[in-house]
């Protein structure tokens, strides 16, 4: 066990201290560009063909502030990344992209196949993200555990919700349950982790008995992780900083959805020209470099238990 003495409270102000050291140099300005423009293709789209109420309910979410949180962010990202390659997959194009007629229809099938690549890369970064810092985190707290049957015991908790999450997940998908069914679901068990972190802060929930027992574990982790997700606690420092720019990228990707579901639905009847085509391709290069830059800045501002000088 990590020796506990004289740490440094978790605030507010010593976050904002700490996040000093990391500052995020702004989007570029390309981001704010080809989200306008998407977007104005999307209406263009909308002229000819009213939305269906699906489409009306993505219209509403574009047009809409995205989640305060920094987590749900990151799982609306990967929700939305996860429409757009069900879209991207050859058997859901429509039927004139699956045999075109064109080349300009060819070439664009060809970018379908290049932008299908860069969202699975993405993809991939940002689950291996999510999984690395629900690690990070439950390892830190298992830091200052005892190493007995105190910690073996929170071990064992974690393990046993993880297996039941799963099960949840995988029961959801068998009975055919929709992409945005299974990321509602993701979104739920990521809260229930943390408001498992906060009832160890508080000793109470399945953690009342065993926190009686966890002499020398630092209070400053438990008061922090108490609070972890208060709407002015102190990760409201993170989301102050980090936020805004995470918040113009899942705007961002959103609309990039937007846009090939309608034109998906509108394919024969407003073909997409070289331009839109190139405005498209040219966003999601964008979109996808620039989140990966702010994934690598959150991943490495991991908040710090310091002992006091």
């Amino acid at each position: 066990m990590a020796s506990t003495e004289g740490l440094v409270p978790i605030t507010r102000t010593f976050l904002a201290s700490y996040y000093d050291k990391y500052p995020f140099d702004p989007l570029s300005d390309d981001v704010s560009r080809l989200s306008f423009e998407i977007r104005s293709f999307a209406q263009d789209l909308l002229q000819g063909l009213p939305p269906t109420q699906g489409e009306s309910l993505l219209i509403q979410e574009a047009d809409s502030q995205p989640p305060h949180k920094i987590d749900e962010n990151m799982w609306k990202n990967r929700e939305h990344i996860e429409e757009i390659l069900f879209l991207l997959e050859r058997s859901h194009w429509p039927p004139l992209l699956q045999q075109p007629s064109t080349s300009e229809v060819a070439e664009f099938a060809t970018i379908c196949g290049r932008l299908k690549d860069k969202f699975q890369r993405i993809l991939r970064i940002l689950a291996s993200f999510q999984s690395r810092n629900s690690e990070r985190v439950f390892n830190t707290v298992m830091t200052y555990m005892p190493q007995d049957f105190r910690g073996t015991l929170i071990k064992q908790q974690k393990e046993r919700s993880e297996r039941n999450k799963q099960a949840e997940v995988d029961a959801l998908v068998n009975s055919g349950g929709s992409i945005h069914d299974r990321y509602a679901l993701l979104w739920k068990q990521q809260m229930d982790r943390r408001r498992q972190l906060a009832q160890l802060g508080a000793a109470t929930g399945v953690y009342k008995t065993l926190v009686k027992y966890l002499v020398g574990v630092p209070q400053v982790l438990l008061d922090f992780i108490r609070q972890i997700n208060d709407d002015d606690g102190p990760m409201e420092e993170q989301r102050q900083r980090y936020g805004p720019p995470l918040y113009n990228l899942t705007k961002t990707v959103l609309i990039i959805r937007l846009f090939l579901s309608l034109a998906w639905q509108r394919f024969e009847a407003f073909k997409l020209n070289r331009h839109q085509i190139s405005v498209l391709e040219e966003a999601v290069d964008v979109y996808t470099s620039e989140f990966e830059r702010i994934l690598d800045l959150v991943w490495s501002t991991q908040i710090p238990l310091v002992k006091k000088h």
